[in-house]
């Protein structure tokens, strides 16, 4: 509604973790050179937690972007599922016709494995959500872990997660997956100052020509609100922006934002 009026190709604050809107702060910049180490010197397992909103999959997107060729990936969003349906669905990501055995399904995992190495390509699984995984889940995805060779690991393992993660890993039945987890990050929330130039990129990114513009009261409102979390981030300031549309301005004051958060906590007063 209010993107032909500000002159956007695009809705700048979508919630959807779109890589091209992914804003690098000190703290997503390491959490993503981090996962690109982990992955490239074959660590094995890696583990990302941050709270609810951080970025985390808009950061696994941007890493699946930025492998190049030499690797094949996997994606599981939803890991709400039984063990065979978990491994079935390793399976169907990595482009492998699913075997109705168990024993079947992890000998075709292998094959193709050895069929990738043999190709000079790496072989990498995310999997997103990953605090709701079961015990038996989490082992196995310990035992795939498993499939190596002398020299090497078969498969990366990117695990990303809320941080009860880590409350879950830190469970002595699971002290054999947590001790092969080499490369650890927890992604924290952005600054007060990261939370304007975070708004600031986003503009950028669908057009924006110096128009519309938050003032300093109004991003302080926006942090305040937000704690830094950027799923939240936008969803003040595209309420505020739209507020600013019906009020046909181009300078988004605390007034707006206040409106916004207002409406966010369903407040019609």
């Amino acid at each position: 509604m209010y993107d032909q009026f500000y002159g956007f190709r695009e809705a700048p604050f979508n919630i959807t973790p779109d890589p091209r809107f992914l804003f690098f702060s000190d703290r997503h910049r390491e959490a993503f050179n981090h996962i690109l180490f982990g992955i490239r010197e074959r660590k094995g397992f890696i583990q990302v937690t941050g709270e609810v909103g951080a970025g985390k999959t808009t950061l696994c997107r941007a890493i699946l972007d930025e492998l190049g060729p030499g690797y094949v990936t996997a994606l599981i969003l939803n890991p709400c599922m039984t063990s065979s349906q978990l491994l079935r669905t390793i399976l169907t990501e990595l482009g492998i016709e699913p075997r109705a055995d168990r024993v079947e399904c992890l000998e075709a995992l292998n094959r193709f494995l050895l069929d990738q190495l043999s190709a000079g390509k790496d072989v990498v699984l995310f999997i997103d959500e990953a605090q709701d995984l079961g015990a038996e889940l989490l082992e196995e995805i310990r035992l795939l872990s498993n499939l190596e060779t002398d020299q090497r690991k078969l498969l990366q393992i990117v695990l990303l997660g809320q941080p009860e993660l880590r409350d879950k890993l830190n469970d002595r039945a699971l002290r054999q997956l947590r001790q092969r987890i080499t490369v650890r990050y927890h992604l924290t929330p952005l600054s007060r100052h990261e939370v304007g130039h975070y708004i600031q990129h986003r503009l950028q990114v669908v057009g924006a020509n110096g128009r519309p513009a938050f003032t300093p009261w109004a991003i302080r409102s926006v942090f305040r609100y937000s704690g830094g979390i950027p799923r939240l981030v936008n969803a003040v300031c595209d309420k505020a922006l739209l507020a600013g549309f019906v009020d046909g301005t181009d300078l988004l004051t605390w007034r707006q934002v206040r409106r916004a958060i207002r409406e966010l906590e369903g407040d019609f007063t």
